[in-house]
């Protein structure tokens, strides 16, 4: 009794077909063409489409998600240069929201990793002299990690059950956990080392970044919760469901 090799494939891949992966990535590429946000008293601005990089994380899994990820971000920020903020370095934060979405959203236990990029983007943060000069900005980095362990212990269970309400929960608990424990930790030590900015700066921002990043996960969870449960209806797996192709094994013919 075995597996076949189409269902195996499927399973590495988070059961979603490489090409639809790609499809995604070209999505989110051309996602930075969207309006951009500016981001309060730093006169940067970054695009709504940030919220492509959680859902590929949610979607197909952290390596999947992560993949593309990167390749919509970086191709974005060949299209639209006045959305990358780090330059070509700026898929860098992208990669790390999908990864660690994907993590969160898959639980088990390889999710408690995603507590690292939390803990180690307060590590860089207090490397800097405007992180220990406003160490208090850390608050935000310790929401990210409750929403990882949230996640990490319900968010599976919920993207995998009926009741909508959860698997819209799910979605935005996966996605904030990856905003503020990963994304926004690691590109405010970009922004830091790149333009060194000043604790000032980011004094404001203790409560605009979290409000912000929820009002994102909002409207990921609003994208994302549709497409949840009508895309595997049409043969395009998504979300955490391996466990889907592990109940029967399925015994191939031998010659």
């Amino acid at each position: 009794m075995r597996m076949s090799e189409n269902k195996k494939k499927f399973k590495m891949l988070g059961n979603t077909h490489p090409a639809i992966i790609a499809v995604w990535a070209a999505l989110h590429a051309a996602s930075a063409l969207l309006p951009t946000i500016p981001i309060v008293g730093t006169g940067f601005s970054f695009s709504v489409g940030i919220i492509f990089a959680p859902l590929a994380g949610i979607f197909f899994g952290p390596i999947a998600g992560a993949a593309a990820a990167t390749v919509g971000s970086f191709i974005g920020s060949l299209i639209a240069p006045h959305t990358a903020t780090f330059g070509l370095l700026s898929f860098t934060t992208e990669l790390l929201s999908a990864l660690v979405a994907g993590l969160v959203s898959r639980g088990g236990k390889f999710w408690p990793l995603s507590l690292l990029f939390a803990v180690g983007g307060s590590g860089l943060w207090l490397a800097t002299a405007a992180g220990r000069a406003f160490p208090l900005f850390m608050v935000n980095f310790a929401l990210g990690a409750l929403a990882m362990v949230i996640g990490g212990i319900f968010a599976r269970k919920w993207l995998t059950g009926r009741n909508i309400a959860l698997q819209f929960v799910a979605i935005w608990t996966c996605t904030i956990a990856s905003l503020l424990g990963a994304s926004v930790p690691f590109g405010n030590f970009l922004c830091i080392l790149m333009y060194g900015l000043p604790a000032e700066i980011f004094k404001p921002l203790l409560f605009v970044t979290p409000t912000e990043r929820a009002i994102f996960s909002l409207l990921a969870a609003i994208i994302g919760t549709p497409l949840l449960i009508g895309l595997p209806k049409i043969g395009v797996y998504v979300g955490p469901q391996e466990a889907a192709f592990d109940e029967e094994p399925v015994e191939d013919e031998e010659p």
